[in-house]
């Protein structure tokens, strides 16, 4: 029985566009032991994935970890990440292995010569890569995200106004060159006309008031409930594959949608979907400002707008939103 190690310790969304990876391999390498390396933080995506047979967490001390993964005598380690860190686990383990490809030279040409030399390949398709030595191949099959029956959201559990459909829009976004301003927010939310579900953590509930606030009191179809904080990750990611469409910013829920097949608005801001990271096998479309010069000023993302403009998110048209 062939028992093979997955590395990638962060972060939501880069998680999730794992799991066809799991999955195949775990379907397609006879008698496959699958066991997988993350962070303690998103332990809980994986922890119900039946794709999975053990989650090894990185914590404080990396010779812990490693000590703890030379015990499990892997066969081969697919490196999804491939930094720093998991080519010391895998030196010290010693084990065959393979890592994907991040493009690092392409993307740096990218921001900052605007040279674009990309390869016109989704990641999904670049991490598949690195478990090919194994003879697995790609199935077609999408994303996966796998919500224990606690965490499930019943519809009648929310206010009246969104019982019977709503649209989810996540509203956050590790870094702020990636979030919609408030205010175009609260332009999106009018334009779609109907009920919208407000998801984010806790560090998005004030945004989430303040939206909220511009639409109490006034006769319009769309109204706003905001979830914000209210749920753990599984608990947004139910509310997420109830929604009629889902709306977005490059961010982990887009990912998690993608995984149930949603109808997405995926909107971008400094990043951009060449870098291969665009809604996977499910219907989308892409709000950007194209032929921005200084656009994408970053592979990650900023605290401010480098030129102070912020015209990626500002310019953006909602003129050509289909209304559900």
């Amino acid at each position: 029985m062939p028992k093979i190690l997955i590395l990638r310790f962060s972060s939501i969304g880069d998680i999730v566009l794992t799991t066809p990876v799991i999955r195949c391999i775990k379907q397609q390498v006879p008698g496959a032991e699958v066991h997988y390396v993350t962070k303690k933080a998103f332990q809980s995506i994986l922890a119900n994935n039946p794709y999975v047979n053990k989650v090894h967490v990185l914590g404080e001390k990396l010779g812990d970890l490693v000590q703890e993964l030379k015990a499990e005598n892997f066969d081969y380690v697919v490196d999804l990440h491939n930094n720093l860190r998991t080519r010391v686990i895998k030196a010290r383990l010693g084990k065959p292995s393979r890592s994907f490809n991040k493009l690092n030279y392409e993307k740096w040409l990218m921001v900052n010569f605007k040279r674009n030399r990309l390869p016109d390949v989704h990641i999904v398709q670049r991490y598949m890569d690195a478990a090919a030595a194994l003879g697995v191949k790609d199935d077609g099959q999408g994303l996966d995200y796998f919500i224990p029956a606690p965490d499930e959201v019943d519809v009648h559990t929310l206010p009246a106004g969104f019982q019977n459909g709503y649209v989810a829009f996540a509203i956050g976004a590790q870094h702020y060159t990636k979030r919609l301003p408030t205010e175009r927010i609260i332009e999106l939310c009018e334009r779609l006309q109907q009920p919208v579900i407000l998801l984010g953590g806790k560090e998005d509930a004030t945004t989430g008031d303040e939206i909220a606030a511009h639409f109490s009191g006034i006769k319009l179809p769309t109204i706003i409930y905001n979830a914000c904080g209210k749920y753990n990750l599984n608990g947004s990611a139910s509310l997420v594959k109830q929604a009629k469409q889902v709306v977005s910013h490059d961010t982990g829920l887009m990912h998690i949608a993608a995984a149930f097949q949603k109808e997405i608005i995926s909107v971008w801001g400094n990043t951009i979907p060449e870098f291969g990271m665009y809604p996977f096998r499910t219907k989308y479309k892409v709000l950007e400002v194209k032929g921005l010069s200084c656009r994408p000023c970053s592979k990650i993302g900023y605290s401010k707008c480098p030129k102070g403009h912020f015209k990626c998110m500002r310019d953006i048209s909602f003129e050509d939103i289909e209304i559900r």
